[in-house]
């Protein structure tokens, strides 16, 4: 991915960033800081930290040349470097924006409501927080340790923080979720106007915050059970119950308002990346419906065709498909969290014998409708591919773990962090995922699991950067984080 890529998505969030901060008019000069803008209002600010997180995780940079390829939805076309696990150091720069730009914008809010209360000030700082709570969770599961409890101060970004560990951060994230999850109170309202996730529904943002619980919560089911247990049966009893409830930031058709990643370009765009032959030969080999929603026809065969991944060389540009129109679409959602991924979740605590108001195959077969509803296949379709990859209980890993793959198609780093958490076969036992070719990270040995740190930590905040990576035995890809081992 070249620079002036990650620029040219990136750049309309930077530009709404600064634009809300750019405002100095409106609060009366009472305990202020004079230093310090007062006249943006939280409606205001909330739809930045919404617009610029989501740019962030979708991302050409972010999503597709790390998120994607690490999780092997995407091949690489003319350049393999990335799926080789050379990390993109311009997209690692720009995920750690996460802290310059929505982090401290979320700090900001808080504070201009410190200053001017009002009644639905409390609701309004708790659905910030909950959003903090989903950007930190983004950047522990591709980091590892990261700076946490002293990364903001007030709305100030402390540039020299120490990095925690990422199990205390987890620790913290559910905290907040669970304070957030008290304070909201439906009795007030929130934003009148500027929160376009969910238009300022309380109830939503309630079940949008047990939602990323039941996500966090499995994710570290095998280093914690226990606490595992509880954390998700507790969430599982007010969250997501449909589809109409899940939490996408809502992208429209004209510029500077796109998906970041859009094919509104023509093919320059998506000639990057290849749909991987990983991908397409298994949605083959189930008769998936969604595989035409997911890739296009090669140009040379009139079909869909993946590219091995990490192969290195090939012989025509046009012998392989690219992904389809659909997934670059301009108003392609940001998705926080979907009620596919909660089904298939919920499907898989029920498999571990949690107490989740369900059983495993119910959920199962919600998880594969809802991600085939959102895709546009019709319920007959649907049904006739759920009666043809049923579930089996006595192989629910290698039955979940595939089908929650590929419904997590086009979220990259979700994809990326359950294949490494669950890490799963096909149905029949056979490995699912492949090597690349060449491995160009001497620390990989399959597949990373976390991303290095930006070159810039080790200068700006060296004696803490060193401290993160000796806790965790390096700054490395290979390195596996407390929840993956």
């Amino acid at each position: 991915m070249k620079i002036v890529d990650i620029v040219k998505n990136y750049l309309p969030a930077v530009v709404l960033s600064l634009s809300i901060f750019s405002c100095t008019k409106g609060f009366d000069e009472i305990n202020q800081d004079p230093t310090k803008p007062t006249g943006v209002a939280p409606d205001q600010l909330i739809t930045g930290i919404e617009r610029t997180a989501s740019d962030i995780f979708y991302s050409g940079g972010v999503n597709y040349n790390t998120g994607m390829l690490y999780a092997q939805y995407f091949s690489q076309t003319q350049t393999e470097t990335q799926s080789q696990y050379q990390l993109d150091e311009a997209a690692n720069n720009l995920l750690w924006t996460s802290y310059s730009v929505p982090l401290s914008n979320i700090q900001e809010l808080l504070r201009v409501n410190s200053l001017r209360p009002e009644p639905a000030s409390g609701n309004q700082n708790a659905i910030a927080k909950i959003l903090e709570a989903w950007i930190y969770s983004v950047l522990t599961d591709a980091y590892g340790n990261i700076p946490y409890s002293e990364a903001l101060k007030g709305d100030e970004l402390i540039l020299t923080s120490k990095y925690d560990d990422s199990k205390a951060v987890y620790d913290g994230i559910i905290s907040s979720l669970n304070q957030q999850i008290s304070a909201l109170n439906t009795t007030y309202g929130s934003f009148r106007s500027g929160e376009l996730i969910y238009k300022g529904d309380i109830t939503k943002w309630k079940k949008l915050a047990n939602a990323l619980k039941i996500r966090i919560g499995l994710r570290m089911v095998n280093a914690d059970p226990a606490k595992a247990r509880q954390i998700i049966e507790e969430a599982s009893a007010n969250t997501f119950e449909s589809s109409a409830d899940e939490a996408k930031f809502p992208y429209l058709p004209v510029a500077p308002d796109q998906y970041p990643y859009n094919d509104q370009d023509g093919a320059a765009i998506s000639n990057q990346y290849f749909v991987s032959s990983t991908l397409v030969n298994f949605m083959k080999e189930t008769n998936d419906p969604r595989l035409p929603m997911y890739a296009r026809d090669a140009p040379l065969t009139g079909t869909i065709v993946g590219k091995p991944y990490g192969l290195g060389s090939f012989t025509n540009i046009n012998e392989y498909s690219r992904a389809s129109g659909k997934a670059y679409s301009t108003t392609f959602p940001g998705i926080i969290i979907s009620y596919a991924e909660v089904q298939f979740a919920l499907a898989e605590a029920a498999a571990r014998g949690f107490n989740v108001g369900g059983d495993a195959e119910t959920f199962y077969e919600n998880g594969i409708r809802a991600s085939m509803k959102f895709w546009g296949v019709d319920d007959a379709a649907a049904d006739a591919f759920v009666a043809g990859n049923p579930y089996d209980e006595n192989n629910w890993k290698n039955i979940l773990g595939p089908q929650k793959w590929v419904a997590l198609y086009n979220q990259g780093l979700q994809g990326w962090f359950e294949r490494t958490r669950l890490d799963f076969s096909k149905p029949d036992g056979t490995d699912f995922f492949i090597a690349p070719v060449t491995i160009l990270d001497p620390s990989v040995t399959f597949v990373p699991y976390r991303l290095t740190y930006p070159i810039g930590e080790k200068s700006n905040n060296a004696q803490n950067y060193q401290q993160a990576a000796s806790a965790m035995g390096g700054d490395v890809k290979g390195f596996k984080l407390w929840w993956q081992q």
